[in-house]
């Protein structure tokens, strides 16, 4: 005879976490942006390396884009952020 043991549910999360990567991003984009490593962090390849090709091509003058991007980041409410981005995909602003 097979006994089944109990499923403890009591430490179990109701809804399975979803990775907000929102700081990270934002403060990524802010100090590092023009090398675009929060593009990458977002998973965003093709805009990290156009961020990359812009900002040499312009000797960095065109990093305050990833400067307003970290900030725009920053100031969103974290669902929203989370299906903008990371659900939904948008790349740029």
């Amino acid at each position: 005879m097979e006994t089944t043991r109990p499923v403890e549910e009591w430490n179990q999360p109701s809804q399975p976490q979803q990775e907000n990567k929102k700081v990270v991003a934002g403060v990524l984009a802010l100090l590092l942006g023009s090398i675009g490593i929060h593009k990458f962090i977002l998973g965003y390849t093709n805009e990290g390396i156009i961020q990359i090709v812009l900002s040499v091509i312009s000797c960095g003058i065109l990093g305050i884009i990833p400067f307003i991007e970290g900030i725009i980041y920053l100031t969103k409410s974290d669902e929203d952020f989370y299906q903008t981005y990371q659900v939904n995909k948008k790349g740029w602003f």
